[in-house]
């Protein structure tokens, strides 16, 4: 069950409707007190698909150029509040043309005639604040890209249901859930206060609790609670947005927020890989292209992430080459309802090519695919006996959250510069219980970018340790305890195990080539893997590498490299700058 599931079952419907039948008594705003400016971005390749009639929700498509958005019965909750959301809105607008605009105008006052007194179907989900906030931001972004053409009765209707969401947010924006979703309610109110005329006053409670939400929830790393490289870049761009309508209105921003912008800008550059696309971990995604940059650009503020980990991640960067890696605990308590057993993964991406990746969240690919996203062997790290290094709890009755739990308690973490590279160790104990064994993993990325040389180490350091592993020996005989080190390719890498088996080579896009090599002590295969990404339909068939042994010792080491073997000059001008590739 997802927390939509749940905000649409607590019996909150007629609450709703409450809420929005007073809405009717507060005046309507008449106009914008400056020209709204649109702050979200698109996706112009969603946008083409949806003006083709080709809607994509939460992973569900309907195929219709005719039927209307609302005139269709969502699959499930996760579908409903996609759409409920507004964020196809950015992609229509991305595309602008007529065809583009005038779909969104019939979509947008679609939802002000069957949801906009609140009531019918999936009224409830429609005027929870977790969503209400989200709209509210996108129909004032693109105003006037909904506005053109209409005439004053349809504009008033417009400026009436707008108002209605402001005064409901005022009400209730308390009841956001906690994280993204009230940062959510609360810039859109922000954001309406400032913006309708009539209106001002609402915004200043908002600026306030915003101020202490920023306080609560951003901690001294700039992270959140959830670990989510992308629900941190969505936050950020929440706050800096809100500045930016605060400085245009003449207001001052709170120093909470301004302390957290400056918190989080530098954490988002550890996370940003060579490509400018963010670290998958913890079920984030890439973000759209440009977001990232486009962001911290908007931010004004400069400088990297002091040394040591941001939001629980270290990066290794050199030349053109970026390594981003989980090295903390996963998530805890309810933050975890999305986390993963990822501790110690790895992406790597050279140039503007992802090389190894994790899996992705499986989210809108339904329950099995999500399960499946979360477990260690879908992350870039190693597997103990085909476990994770944390569980997934069972659902919870009241919640349906499935946390996870019996994962890490401890991750040691050690960065330094050597003489061959920038070095990462680091350990976690989430084995321990089971079987006795810490597993540690050292990376070391050489200083031209060209090779990444990586160490894994399976070890009973302590005596009741020893006494827990060698009772795993003793009901498995002489085989030991079966391990598998996981790399997982990029869909776009054309990979292919050499004669022998010793070694794999993977060709990007750009012409280079990369080589995987072991040091002979493991099986070595190529296996089929997939990529999950939340915009696409279907899985993406990929590849991993697969790397196999046995721990039978107190102490099982594994060494291997990937290394940079050639690369073609019509690809790449030059790899010692940031400079594009010429082909693609």
């Amino acid at each position: 069950m997802s927390r939509y599931d749940r905000v649409a079952g607590r019996g909150t419907r007629m609450m709703n409707r409450l809420y929005a039948w007073r809405a009717h008594k507060q005046p309507a705003a008449t106009g914008f007190v400056s020209q709204p400016e649109p702050r979200t971005i698109g996706s112009f390749a969603r946008g083409r698909q949806l003006v083709a009639g080709n809607l994509l929700f939460a992973g569900y498509l309907v195929e219709s150029e005719t039927t209307g958005l609302w005139d269709v019965n969502a699959p499930d909750a996760a579908f409903e509040a996609e759409r409920q959301g507004f964020g196809w809105l950015d992609d229509l607008a991305a595309v602008g043309d007529i065809k583009a605009r005038v779909k969104a105008q019939k979509w947008v006052w679609g939802w002000i005639e069957t949801h906009g007194a609140g009531n019918g179907r999936g009224a409830a989900l429609a005027w929870s604040p977790d969503l209400t906030g989200r709209r509210v931001i996108r129909w004032i972004n693109h105003a006037l890209f909904l506005l053109s053409s209409k005439d004053r009765a349809e504009t008033e209707v417009f400026y009436q249901s707008l108002s209605q969401q402001t005064w409901f947010l005022s009400q209730r924006w308390q009841g956001a859930s906690p994280g993204l979703p009230r940062f959510e309610a609360l810039t859109g109110l922000i954001y309406a206060g400032l913006a309708l005329q009539g209106r001002e006053e609402l915004a200043d409670p908002a600026i306030r609790a915003l101020a202490a939400e920023c306080e609560r929830q951003i901690d001294a790393e700039g992270g959140v609670p959830t670990r989510n490289p992308e629900e941190l870049l969505e936050v950020f761009t929440l706050l800096t947005w809100a500045a930016a309508a605060l400085h245009e209105a003449g207001r001052t921003v709170p120093a909470a927020q301004t302390a957290a912008i400056e918190r989080i800008a530098p954490a988002l550059r550890t996370l940003r890989h060579a490509d400018g696309g963010l670290a998958r971990f913890h079920g984030g995604g890439r973000g759209l292209e440009g977001w990232l940059d486009h962001a911290l650009a908007a931010s004004h503020v400069t400088g990297d992430h002091r040394d040591g980990l941001a939001m629980g991640y270290a990066r290794l960067a050199a030349r053109r080459t970026s390594v981003v890696i989980d090295a903390a605990v996963p998530p805890q308590g309810a933050a975890s309802s999305n986390g993963h057993a990822s501790t110690l993964a790895f992406e790597l991406t050279s140039g503007r090519r992802p090389l190894i990746v994790n899996c992705g969240s499986g989210e809108t690919f339904g329950l099995e695919w999500r399960r499946a996203g979360r477990a260690t062997p879908s992350h870039s790290t190693l597997c103990l006996a085909g476990h994770s290094s944390a569980r997934l709890a069972a659902p919870d009755r009241t919640t349906g959250q499935e946390l996870l739990v019996e994962g890490p308690g401890e991750v040691q973490v050690a960065l330094d510069e050597q003489a061959e590279g920038h070095r990462f160790q680091g350990g976690h104990d989430g084995y321990l219980r089971g079987f006795g064994l810490t597993h540690a993993r050292t990376l070391v990325l050489s200083d031209d970018g060209r090779s990444l040389s990586g160490e894994d180490l399976l070890v009973a350091i302590e005596d009741p340790a020893k006494r827990v592993f060698s009772k795993v020996l003793d009901h498995s005989g002489t085989k030991g305890v079966g391990f598998e080190l996981r790399l997982h390719l990029h869909p776009e890498v054309d990979s292919a195990l050499d004669l022998g088996g010793s070694a794999v080579s993977m060709a990007l896009k750009s012409g280079e080539i990369w080589v995987f090599r072991h040091d002979g002590s493991c099986d070595l295969k190529l296996e089929p893997s997939v990529y999950l990404e939340k915009t696409r339909l279907k899985p993406r068939a990929s590849k991993q590498i697969v790397l196999s042994g046995r721990a039978i010792e107190y102490a099982t080491r594994v060494r291997w490299t990937l290394s940079k073997a050639q690369e073609t000059a019509i690809a790449v001008r030059d790899l010692n700058r940031d400079e594009p590739e010429i082909f693609d």
